[in-house]
């Protein structure tokens, strides 16, 4: 035949719409042009396939080649097109029989040699190819991850050649890969290793317990970045769900899916000089951002007020949301951003603000500017603020008594505990309660009511912080096992609101 059309996949965000590769050979000069909007990375495919099919043993057509990459108005990118273009020429010219390849769709990179390379986004890819019906044929490296979408309908190979082979009916060609399987949680940092800090490991359980945003605020050296890094040992495992959607996140992204991560939620930590962009994605081919790549997981922010004040503005609607819309003049595509986040900061420039040995000398002035960097409107986001002292000598040095020390084990059993209670009540956590279901879900006591009301006076709370305090408190309830709010949860709740207290003295 002088037509052949195989089956590919692009790839748009976390979508992975169909494309077909259409191949016709005709007389003329010898020439291989490709239309369809492709960009310069499926321009330059045009050598990569010439020299892999020279070198995989197959006659490259001394004719006019044409390859239409169809729907013509989806942008096409990456070398994700280079088996499919190489395995259209063939067909098209006579050398592996057509007829197999409807049943299939192919993705993946040419070497010159004929090697396949691993290309991102293969997981979306088969995803959507199980939905139609068809096997997708991936090169080994992106075996493990595509495989997680269906096992029987993923084939694996190393080679051109062995694709061909496969398609003529050898049974030495391409394997079928196993699937990722869920790691375990050993190396993960345990929370006993945190010396003193009982409020905030009180609060790390709270956070855990309930999906809520935390913000540490202390000197240097106090243990805020240790503490941080505990949370992820505290939370629940995923779901199948969850984790697909993780796995999936990562595909698309630069660092690809590792096998080893399959089932762990994502704990993201960028640097301070990281730019709008980094943080919630974009591009003028849109990418994820560090929340898209902490979505069902952590996302944490060291030395906040050091941000940029424009990038930590972006956070404000993925927080109530969690998704991200990126629009660009020609594209628009939308990430997930379901995450958890925790940040940290120092009390003032110098950070010693409050220091016993009263090494602090920034003025009122330079605090409140520092302070100032972070919005008012962002704090009222984070569900908790929470002061934390330097660690006490004796407690630092461990001549006083460690042995009671929490691991991330039993303060686990209790978060899981606590979220199962908001699970069955419907939800996956209680962070995520709507104003309506606050008002179903958050029963309070007398007593509990008249100490909101006092709060709500004179602390200022807005409505999004007067929410955030039921929130919590629900959270403190479900892990003391009560239905109702009492006094005690709703008085430690209004506790963790630290900077609300700090602005109303």
């Amino acid at each position: 035949m002088a037509l052949a059309t195989v089956y590919s996949r692009a790839q748009t965000g976390l979508d992975a719409p169909a494309v077909a590769v259409e191949v016709d050979l005709a007389g003329g000069l010898p020439a291989l042009a490709i239309v369809g909007l492709p960009e310069t990375e499926v321009k330059e495919s045009k050598d990569r396939v010439r020299a892999a099919i020279v070198n995989s043993g197959y006659q490259f057509p001394t004719r006019r080649i044409t390859v239409n990459l169809a729907p013509a108005d989806l942008p096409k990118e990456g070398g994700r097109f280079d088996l499919a273009i190489a395995l259209g020429i063939l067909a098209a010219s006579g050398q592996i029989p057509g007829e197999a390849l409807s049943r299939y769709e192919f993705l993946g990179e040419l070497s010159l040699s004929g090697a396949l390379r691993r290309v991102r986004g293969a997981l979306p890819a088969a995803l959507a190819a199980t939905k139609a019906g068809r096997e997708l044929v991936v090169p080994e490296e992106n075996g493990p991850e595509a495989a997680l979408a269906d096992s029987d309908g993923v084939r694996a190979a190393t080679h051109l050649g062995e694709v061909t082979t496969s398609l003529a009916g050898d049974d030495v060609g391409w394997t079928t890969p196993t699937p990722a399987t869920s790691a375990s949680r050993i190396g993960t940092a345990d929370l006993a290793d945190v010396r003193g800090q009982h409020q905030a490991k009180r609060a790390l359980e709270i956070a855990a317990a309930g999906g809520h945003s935390l913000l540490l605020i202390g000197p240097p050296g106090a243990g805020k970045t240790m503490l941080a890094s505990r949370l992820p040992g505290l939370l629940p495992e995923m779901t199948s769900e969850q984790a697909m959607q993780v796995a999936a996140v990562a595909s698309i992204s630069a660092g690809g899916f590792k096998p080893e991560d399959w089932g762990q939620r994502p704990f993201r930590a960028p640097h301070h000089t990281a730019s709008g962009v980094a943080l919630v994605g974009g591009g003028s081919t849109p990418r994820p951002g560090e929340i898209t790549l902490a979505h069902n997981g952590v996302l944490f922010l060291d030395e906040l007020p050091e941000f940029d004040r424009s990038v930590l503005e972006v956070l404000r609607e993925p927080l109530e949301s969690g998704h991200i819309v990126i629009s660009r003049a020609a594209r628009q595509a939308e990430f997930p951003a379901a995450f958890q986040l925790i940040a940290a900061m120092n009390p003032c420039p110098c950070g010693y603000l409050g220091d016993p040995s009263g090494r602090c000398h920034c003025t009122p002035e330079r605090i409140e500017r520092y302070r100032g960097r972070i919005s008012g409107p962002l704090l009222d986001r984070i569900d908790m603020h929470l002061n934390v002292a330097a660690v006490a000598r004796d407690v630092l040095m461990g001549s006083a008594d460690h042995s009671d020390a929490e691991s991330s084990t039993v303060v686990r059993g209790r978060a899981v505990a606590a979220r199962s209670k908001a699970m069955s009540r419907g939800h996956a956590s209680n962070a995520t309660l709507s104003p309506a279901e606050i008002d179903r879900h958050c029963p309070l006591e007398n007593g509990a009511r008249t100490l909101l009301e006092q709060a709500i006076a004179r602390l200022g709370l807005s409505a999004r912080a007067y929410h955030r305090v039921l929130r919590v408190a629900r959270t403190i309830a479900d892990l003391g096992g009560a239905d109702q709010i009492t006094p005690a949860h709703v008085a430690e709740a209004i506790g963790y609101r630290q900077l609300d207290r700090a602005s109303a003295i």
